[in-house]
C-alpha cells in the first residue's frame, strides 16, 4: 500500500458527504440466516478438546454477541462471485467458501484474545474478558489454541493458494501489532505508519479472506480475485476508521466495551493525527504516548476543537466509495448488492 498525502487530499474531497441516521448491522437476507446460524456450531466442532477448561474458554467469545461481520462478508462474497462466474449456480456456498468464514472468525477471535491480553482489557463484547476471568497465561495458550485450530481447518482444504493467501493474514497481523507499539516523529510518515498498520491488523484478514472466497469460485480468473481483495481491503480500512472515530463518540453500553481507550493506551489514531495538523501542540504528546499526566485530557480537548473526527469520517467514506466501486464490478445479484449496502452500513453504525 503506497499512500501519499496528495490520496488523502483527494479522499476527503470526493468524499465529503455525512450520513445523520445511525444504523447496525442488518443480516442482508433470508438465506443468509442459514449460514449463520450454523457458523458457531462449525467453530465449536473445530474447537473440541478433551481439556475441559481449554474447551470452555475457547468457546467463551463465540456467541450470539459478535457482530460476525467477517463471516457475513465472506459468505456474501463467496455467493456474489458464484453468481458472476455462473448465473445458474444461484449463488450457492460450496462447503470449502463456508469453512472460509469459519476460519476467518477463528482467526479475528484469536487475535481478540491476544489484544485484550496486551491491552490489559477488562471489557469484551459487554461482558468480562477471557484475560480477567483465566489470567493472561490461560487467555494466551486460548488464543494460540483457536489459531492452531484455524491452520488444521484451513489445511483441510487442501489449496495452496487459499493457505498461502490466508497464512498471509497471520503474518500481517503479528506486523501490524508491532507497528501498534511504535510511532512515528515525523508527521508526513506517522499518517502512513497508522494506515498501514490498519490495513494489517484489521483490513489483510477482511481482504484475504474474500481473495479465498473468489479463488475458490473461479481459480483462474484473476480479475475476480483482484476485484474480491480490494473490495476487502477497502471495507477494513473504512471500518477501521469508523471504529477510532467511535472510541471518542460512542458510549461503553452502546460499544460494549470501555471507550476512549485509544488514548490510555498511547495510540494516535486518525482523529488526533488529523487533529495534529490543525495544533501541532499534539505532536510532543503523540511521541511520548500521552504518558505525562493530562496529556489524555488535553488531547481529547483538542479533538473536540479539532476538524478530527470529520476528517476520520470523510476518509472512512472515501474508502466506502472505493470498495463499492470494486464490487460494482461483479454481475449484479443479491449478494453483491447487500455487500454494497453493508458497505454504506459501517460508516454509518453506531457501534
Amino acid at each position: 500500500l503506497q499512500y501519499n498525502q496528495a490520496y488523502y487530499i483527494f479522499g476527503r474531497a470526493i468524499a465529503n458527504r455525512f450520513c445523520t441516521k445511525a444504523q447496525t448491522y442488518q443480516q442482508p437476507d433470508a438465506s443468509f440466516n442459514k449460514e449463520l446460524s450454523i457458523l458457531l456450531t462449525n467453530i465449536r466442532k473445530e474447537l473440541v478438546t478433551l481439556l475441559p477448561q481449554l474447551q470452555e474458554i475457547s468457546n467463551y467469545l463465540f456467541d450470539e454477541r459478535g457482530k460476525q461481520i467477517r463471516p457475513m462478508l465472506v459468505y456474501l462474497m463467496a455467493k456474489a462471485c458464484n453468481y458472476h462466474t455462473d448465473p445458474e449456480n444461484k449463488s450457492t456456498l460450496t462447503n470449502s467458501q463456508s469453512a472460509i468464514g469459519v476460519i476467518s472468525e477463528m482467526i479475528h477471535t484469536a487475535s481478540l484474545i491476544h489484544d485484550d491480553v496486551i491491552d490489559a482489557a477488562h471489557i469484551r463484547r459487554g461482558k468480562p474478558t477471557i484475560n480477567s476471568i483465566w489470567g493472561q497465561r490461560k487467555a494466551i495458550l486460548t488464543g494460540d489454541y483457536i489459531l492452531s485450530r484455524a491452520t488444521i481447518a484451513l489445511s483441510k482444504l487442501r489449496n495452496e493458494r487459499v493457505v498461502k493467501v490466508l497464512s498471509q493474514v497471520l503474518d500481517d497481523l503479528v506486523q501490524g501489532e508491532f507497528m501498534q507499539l511504535g510511532s512515528k516523529e515525523d508527521r508526513g510518515e506517522r499518517f502512513n505508519h497508522y494506515i498501514k498498520k490498519t490495513f494489517r491488523k484489521t483490513a489483510s484478514l477482511m481482504a484475504c479472506s474474500c481473495q479465498a472466497v473468489a479463488i475458490l469460485s473461479d481459480p483462474l480468473n484473476q480479475f475476480l480475485h483482484d476485484i474480491a481483495f480490494n473490495f476487502g481491503m477497502h471495507f477494513g480500512i473504512s471500518f477501521q476508521l469508523i471504529d477510532d472515530l467511535l472510541d471518542f463518540i460512542a458510549s461503553d453500553d452502546i460499544m460494549g466495551k470501555p471507550t476512549s481507550t485509544d488514548l490510555q493506551l498511547g495510540l494516535a489514531t486518525a482523529p488526533v493525527l488529523y487533529a495534529s495538523d490543525q495544533f501541532p501542540e499534539l505532536d510532543s504528546m503523540i511521541v511520548r504516548r500521552f504518558t505525562h499526566s493530562g496529556d489524555v485530557q488535553r488531547a481529547r480537548e483538542i479533538v473536540d476543537q479539532s476538524d478530527g473526527m470529520n476528517q476520520t469520517k470523510r476518509l472512512a467514506y472515501f474508502h466506502r466509495d472505493e470498495a463499492i466501486r470494486f464490487i460494482s464490478q461483479l454481475g449484479e445479484s443479491i449478494e453483491r448488492n447487500a455487500l454494497i449496502q453493508l458497505s454504506d452500513d459501517i460508516v454509518t453504525r453506531q457501534k
